[in-house]
């Protein structure tokens, strides 16, 4: 796995960047950023410290699918830490196997760091080497969608 780290800077209190980002008052506001990646991504489950989220979307066939993760830490407005630990496919949960293997403990964390009312939005991702093109094309666009939608609100 190779470390990618993504930043954007927002015109926004850091509260509002992570609020949005994370779609705690409004689950649309995470939506609308993870599109980059899936017109239908969303989550299930909670962002708080030891939780279980799902973060799924369908395919092109209508199958569901995405990563099982956990929450390792969540600071508030200041920095969140996902592992990842298995995939969704259909309505299973895999969390054995090949593919699982070469994610398993992969993590993504975004830190918020707020300076004269502009918050930088720092993501680290771990992604295996068949997908770091793919990353390195959509984590800048996702993170454009999220100061867009921060500007909306």
């Amino acid at each position: 796995m190779e470390k990618l780290q993504f930043t954007i800077a927002i015109e926004a209190s850091a509260q509002k960047v992570y609020e949005s980002m994370l779609g705690l008052n409004d689950k649309s506001t995470y939506e609308s950023w993870t599109a980059a990646f899936n017109p239908t991504s969303t989550y299930e489950g909670t962002w708080e410290k030891g939780s279980k989220i799902l973060f799924i979307g369908t395919d092109e066939k209508g199958e569901r699918g995405g990563m099982v993760s956990m929450v390792e830490e969540h600071i508030p407005a200041k920095f969140v830490s996902v592992r990842h630990y298995g995939f969704v496919q259909g309505n299973q949960e895999v969390t054995e196997g090949e593919l699982v293997e070469k994610w398993s403990g992969g993590h993504e964390n975004y830190t918020f760091t707020e300076e004269n009312g502009v918050t930088t939005v720092t993501v680290d991702i771990d992604v295996i080497d068949e997908y770091l093109d793919y990353f390195k094309k959509i984590y800048p666009q996702s993170l454009q969608l999220l100061k867009e939608t921060v500007h909306q609100q």
